[in-house]
């Protein structure tokens, strides 16, 4: 009797297995206890974020809301008191110093911060150059900010002495980072057919990273910014070595020392006075609500912007 051999070819069919309906509910039924255990995972670490930050923001409100609105308006108007140990106003110099020394900061690293991950994405790619700036950026990411307020110092301060413009320097160093990093992945995400579609018609690279690619970006791009905003108006290390002392309203930060609020709360909250302790409450009550103001207002202004166009 002559054997008959069957050889499968590429092309032929392999031969499946079906799935009976008890195979089906034990997938299903596999996958909704994984989906519960995920979910309550989540959960969990949502609660176990949101429970400490709660009892924190609740502590600095409980604190020092009486000491503000107390004082209001004096303490915004006010100038420093130079003793400890006197009760009362204010905290004026501290808010404009915060102001003006984090304005300078922004106004330094944010459009280079932009203008570098741009670069890397749109330009640089995967090219030497581009691959060095990423390394650099992703190493200051995690330089302590006392010892960018060292650097500083030793090479602004020593020769220009104590000024808002150093703690500026200082607080963009910390924010360029995390500006390029952000960026460069809100860049990321934006589709590559949108580019394309841009380039069909004609349009220039620049033109297409202005007019499409930005854009499509910005939410993103405005939420890195205010991270980096957010993170450098709480430094208290850099300004140390960089601002020096004051307890009057200056609004140069290119001439005399200035203050700010993390370097009142840090002065106020080492004190073992009362009347210290009480006004550090205040000023970190103060630099929250301002971090939290000028976050809504971003968003109100990024919102208006996307509804516009």
């Amino acid at each position: 009797m002559a054997s008959v051999t069957t050889e499968l070819t590429p092309s032929s069919p392999r031969p499946t297995t079906a799935l009976t309906a008890d195979d089906l509910r034990a997938q299903r039924g596999r996958r909704s206890v994984v989906n519960a255990v995920m979910i309550g995972l989540m959960a969990l670490a949502f609660v176990a974020i949101v429970v400490p930050l709660v009892f924190v923001i609740g502590t600095v409100v409980g604190r020092g809301a009486g000491v503000v609105f107390r004082d209001f308006p004096a303490w915004f108007t006010k100038t420093v008191p130079i003793s400890e140990r006197r009760f009362g106003p204010g905290m004026g110099p501290a808010i404009i110093g915060t102001l003006v020394i984090t304005g300078c900061a922004s106004a330094l690293a944010i459009p280079l911060g932009i203008l570098g991950a741009v670069y890397l994405h749109e330009y640089g790619k995967n090219r030497g150059f581009a691959r060095v700036v990423r390394f650099f950026a992703t190493v200051m990411t995690g330089v302590p900010s006392i010892v960018m307020g060292l650097f500083v110092y030793l090479v602004f301060t020593l020769y220009f002495k104590l000024s808002g413009m150093g703690g500026a320097l200082a607080l963009a160093c910390l924010m360029l980072p995390v500006v390029i990093r952000s960026t460069e992945e809100m860049l990321r995400l934006v589709p590559d057919h949108l580019r394309e579609a841009s380039y069909a018609l004609g349009t220039r690279k620049s033109r297409t990273i202005m007019g499409v690619v930005l854009p499509a970006a910005l939410p993103g791009i405005v939420s890195g910014c205010l991270l980096a905003v957010a993170r450098a108006a709480g430094e208290t290390a850099p300004l140390l070595f960089t601002i020096g002392a004051a307890t009057k309203f200056r609004t140069n930060p290119f001439r005399g020392s200035m203050t700010a609020l993390p370097l009142q709360i840090f002065n106020n909250a080492t004190s073992s006075k009362p009347a210290a302790i009480e006004r550090g409450w205040g000023a970190a009550l103060t630099l929250v609500a301002i971090t939290f103001l000028f976050t809504v207002v971003a968003r109100m202004v990024t919102a208006a912007y996307q509804k516009r166009r």
